[in-house]
């Protein structure tokens, strides 16, 4: 759904499809994945569609979903935007680790390249800062990597606006990757609007709230036991009951909008400026395929202010991650609610 009135967005030195496709759900975070050829149908179904940002990690399935989309997507290389991100592996303890050294991350690049299939990554995220070496010198390993021709752009995942400044400093950054939806609102602190001043793509990851923007995730008892959400306090009985709670009326805004509850959510992100990029997540072609016709709804002004109104980080209970998880990464977060 790429068409003509679907205004591409940059991301680097390239121009894509407004909404990309996260590809860690086909093997990880959500409990069991699904089979191989439900993972391979989706990608080819994706690519059908116009989707052209694919977007991976060596930590998902720690190398298994970087070598699913290598296998997929190799033989359409040269018309997609491939981004993988470094800097969390398991070691050799098997235990998961942070780490932005340098040698490991150029390193990881290797493995990288191998697992996908592909000569050079069109973009590369350190997908957390390793708060234990300076950020310029993790950021002079990627520009290394750029020079050596192994990735085209620099990205960081969940950085706040001065860590972006700094890292910058050191070399551009092409795209900055955070949370954001009408849940998570914490971009909207700071990191946005220096993305804007650097002319830095912005992409937003769990556009749809980990699902629970699309309506139908009503029942927490049907979450896997390995399921990320489970813990994570948005999604603790109590506070899950409270945001429940903001369903209907977000119901009745779909409807007058004329979309899906999915589709709501994701037009509204397309409204946040044309640096923003929403990156989808499923394992449903059903959902891809009403995810991207978020691409042909528009959205008047009351129609975004009511949203604004109703979702925010005000009404929204529990905070986004539990402290330890909260402790990795580098992004503002909103004054704790008396």
């Amino acid at each position: 759904m790429s068409g003509d009135s679907v205004k591409p967005r940059r991301i680097g030195t390239f121009s894509v499809a407004p909404i990309g496709l996260g590809c860690m759900s086909l093997s990880y975070a959500y409990g069991t994945p699904p089979a191989a050829e439900v993972a391979h149908a989706l990608l080819r179904r994706a690519l059908d569609l116009g989707v052209e940002h694919f977007d991976t990690a060596a930590l998902y399935g720690y190398g298994a979903n970087e070598e699913l989309v290598g296998q997929v997507l190799k033989p359409h290389r040269k018309k997609i935007f491939l981004a993988s991100k470094c800097g969390i592996f398991r070691n050799a303890e098997g235990a998961r680790e942070i780490n932005g050294r340098p040698d490991i991350l150029k390193r990881t690049c290797d493995d990288s390249l191998r697992r996908l299939g592909t000569e050079v990554i069109d973009l590369y995220y350190l997908h957390r800062w390793d708060k234990q070496v300076p950020i310029e010198e993790s950021v002079g390993a990627l520009a290394d990597l750029m020079k050596q021709g192994k990735i085209r752009g620099i990205g960081l995942s969940e950085v706040s606006a001065d860590t972006l400044r700094r890292a910058h400093a050191e070399h551009p950054v092409a795209a900055v990757q955070s949370e954001y939806s009408l849940w998570s609102r914490n971009p909207e602190i700071k990191v946005l609007e220096e993305c804007r001043r650097l002319d830095v793509a912005f992409v937003a990851f769990s556009p749809l709230a980990r699902g629970f923007l699309t309506g139908k995730l009503r029942d927490l008892s049907t979450l896997q036991p390995k399921d990320i959400r489970r813990q994570m306090p948005r999604f603790e009985p109590d506070n899950y009951a409270a945001n429940l709670l903001l369903l209907d009326e977000y119901a009745q805004i779909a409807a007058a909008a004329g979309c899906s509850l999915a589709q709501l959510a994701l037009a509204w992100l397309l409204t946040r400026g044309d640096n923003v990029l929403p990156l989808i997540g499923t394992t449903s072609i059903t959902h891809l395929e009403e995810n991207l016709g978020a691409n042909n709804v528009t959205l008047s002004a009351d129609i975004l202010a009511r949203l604004d109104k109703l979702i925010n980080q005000h009404t929204v209970r529990g905070a986004r991650y539990m402290p330890s998880t909260q402790a990795e990464v580098d992004t503002e977060v909103f004054d704790e609610r008396p």
